[in-house]
């Protein structure tokens, strides 16, 4: 199993970094680009990224992360009722809003930004605490069509999908190496590193 997960995390191209960025500077700007550009830099940021062709591969990830890191037993924190139908029944799980002590944090998002590879959550899915509070340990549920070449434009969509009723507590998550200085901005500020895994699924 750990060379299952060490294969999937560690696929590097033969090109270095400043090469693919010289790239999208010039090609079109298609939605494999952007998916490509998100995948490197959530990847530099310390992610690890798995990719799902349908559901049922997205649930298949989702146990084989539990099991590779032996947490079947393990508390799990989510506030989102349908993550809990289709992929935690089977687990114990806390959703104890006054106790954020559990071992993991699933959660989906709002968008997933190429430019730095981060991702943005709101209230939606955090309710109103800071990214610092939450499990170390963090699961993504995140789908291609919220995939988003910037911050502003993935803002711009949360305008567009909430109308007049934004969501309020908008943050980035960004870091997930121990020990990395932090971007402190608007978005960054007041979080800390985390283990966070990704599973994409694809609903283009």
């Amino acid at each position: 199993m750990k060379n299952f997960f060490s294969s999937l995390f560690n696929k590097n191209t033969s090109k270095n970094d400043d090469d693919k960025q010289e790239e999208y500077k010039y090609l079109p700007k298609k939605d494999e680009l952007v998916e490509n550009k998100f995948t490197l830099n959530f990847s530099n940021n310390g992610g690890k990224f798995l990719y799902a062709s349908n559901l049922a591969e997205s649930t298949d990830y989702f146990s084989k992360i539990i099991e590779e890191n032996n947490w079947s037993e393990s508390s799990i924190l989510c506030f989102n009722e349908n993550i809990i139908d289709q992929y935690i029944s089977d687990f114990e799980y806390n959703t104890n809003k006054a106790n954020l002590n559990s071992v993991i944090f699933i959660t989906d998002c709002e968008f997933l930004v190429a430019k730095d590879g981060s991702i943005l959550v709101s209230a939606n899915q955090i309710e109103s605490h800071k990214i610092k509070d939450l499990p170390n340990n963090i699961i993504v549920l995140a789908k291609t069509s919220q995939l988003s070449q910037t911050v502003s434009k993935g803002l711009e969509g949360i305008r567009y999908k909430y109308s007049n009723n934004l969501p309020s507590n908008i943050t980035s998550i960004k870091n997930f190496k121990r020990g990395k200085d932090e971007d402190l901005n608007f978005l960054t500020y007041g979080s800390s590193a985390k283990n966070l895994y990704l599973i994409l699924l694809e609903n283009l």
